[in-house]
């Protein structure tokens, strides 16, 4: 069964290849996926920004592109698990990305009528295309080779993950974000030219072209997965099997390892999203740097994350997964503390740094709730994929805190719990045993 004999602890790792003989294209194209997947999720960090200043809105408000966005990953991870039962892994993946290539079409609608409320339902439309592609992608690789070298085999292709959110953060700062920060009189000035609502729209209108391009490219990587063979793999057959071969969500109770799994990729979720979302604001609240310098130090926290992603695949050879998180978890416990308490340059730098420890929280998570689920596999899968709407939910909290403190940086009190959550699982929530029948 899949993941049956996934260990908890990566030091149990047999020699077997990591890509086996005959899945290195499949391989390749399901990685891609981690990529592209994470272009949009951090242009959200990007059109937050955008959007306070094209619709002149306030930072809780403008949390709701987030929440839009991790509201499709909720509705459609259950269907997407649905149709990859009935269908198989490929059906599910091209669906995802003709979804995620209909929502980057919509930005130009949204654009032209300048509505806030067509590009959250744009983001929704979206994000409901990369949850069919991440309730497909995760389990897929992990069961595209041995199951002892799934953990490390999820953390690599999540690697690629941060690529994509690099190359997000920096098509946004360099293609939407135009530099121009007015100041109040100078807003004053240009409505009395009766120029301000043109300049609104065309700052608007700037986040037409990179969406344009990415759903031009996501339709042809559709293409090539349609046209490519998938070699069989555990837990991936169709609907035509019997249904006591499928397991059942009403199992996934018998998991507490698995629940507690759901809980911490939930609460990781929102600690990532909210540090990034609030990032460009923190550093330009505590270091007055302008809106493009703080994009590319943005930019320079998500290479951290790679950093750490590609870092984390190889230690896992040598310590256990959940030792290492938990290890990271804590780092991160410190660095958070440090920028509520110290706000400004050491602050900055502090939550700057808290990318490279959270780097590996999502895939270990994600393989270690998995552990043991065999024919529950696809649906356990579709569960911690619906757990990312904790970004829909922390973001918002955090900018009601702001509203009511202030402060960034006691916002980050939200973040802080949220890891304390994620070192519990690893200390011990993953090594809970299944309850007997």
């Amino acid at each position: 069964m899949a993941f049956a004999t996934l260990p908890a602890e990566a030091g149990e790792h047999s020699n077997s290849p990591l890509v086996p003989p005959g899945s290195a294209t499949a391989f390749f194209l399901v990685t891609g996926l981690f990529f592209l997947w994470g272009i949009p999720n951090n242009l959200n960090d990007v059109l937050i920004r955008q959007f306070m200043k094209s619709f002149e809105i306030t930072r809780l408000q403008a949390g709701l592109v987030q929440s839009a966005f991790y509201t499709g990953y909720f509705v459609f991870s259950v269907p997407a698990a649905m149709v990859m039962r009935r269908f198989g892994y490929k059906t599910g993946l091209v669906t995802g990305l003709l979804l995620y290539s209909a929502g980057t079409l919509c930005f130009w609608p949204a654009a032209l009528a300048r509505s806030y409320t067509l590009f959250l339902v744009a983001l929704f439309v979206i994000a409901s295309g990369l949850g069919f592609l991440e309730t497909g992608a995760n389990p897929l690789i992990a069961q595209l080779g041995s199951p002892e070298s799934a953990v490390r085999r999820l953390n690599f292709s999540q690697a690629f993950n941060p690529l994509g959110a690099i190359s997000g953060v920096l098509i946004g700062t360099l293609f939407i974000f135009s530099g121009v920060e007015l100041k109040a009189p100078q807003i004053a000035q240009m409505k009395l030219a009766g120029t301000y609502d043109a300049y609104l729209q065309h700052e608007t209108m700037r986040v037409i072209a990179p969406y344009l391009v990415l759903g031009a490219v996501v339709l042809v990587w559709a293409l090539f997965i349609l046209r490519t063979p998938f070699p069989p793999v555990a837990g991936a057959q169709s609907g035509r099997e019997s249904s006591g071969s499928q397991g059942s969500y009403r199992e996934l109770l018998r998991y507490p390892h698995f629940l507690f799994a759901v809980f911490a990729q939930f609460c990781y979720v929102g600690a990532q999203v909210g540090t990034w979302s609030y990032f460009i604001q923190y550093v330009q609240d505590y270091t007055h740097l302008p809106e493009k310098t703080a994009g590319y130090l943005l930019t320079g926290t998500l290479a951290g994350f790679g950093v750490g992603r590609f870092g984390s695949s190889y230690w896992m050879k040598r310590v256990p997964a959940n030792r290492l998180m938990a290890l990271f978890a804590g780092a991160n416990l410190v660095l958070v503390t440090v920028a509520i308490l110290l706000p400004g340059w050491v602050g900055m730098w502090s939550i700057f740094l808290t990318s490279f420890f959270m780097s590996l929280m999502f895939p270990t998570i994600f393989a270690l709730g998995l552990h043991g689920l065999g024919p529950n596999t696809k649906g356990g899968a579709s569960l911690l994929v619906m757990a990312i709407i904790g970004g829909a939910v922390f973001t918002p909290v955090m900018g009601l805190v702001f509203q009511a403190t202030h402060s960034m940086a006691q916002a980050m009190v939200v973040v802080l719990c949220c890891y304390i959550v994620v070192a519990v699982f690893a200390v011990k929530g993953s090594e809970l045993a299944p309850r007997t029948r």
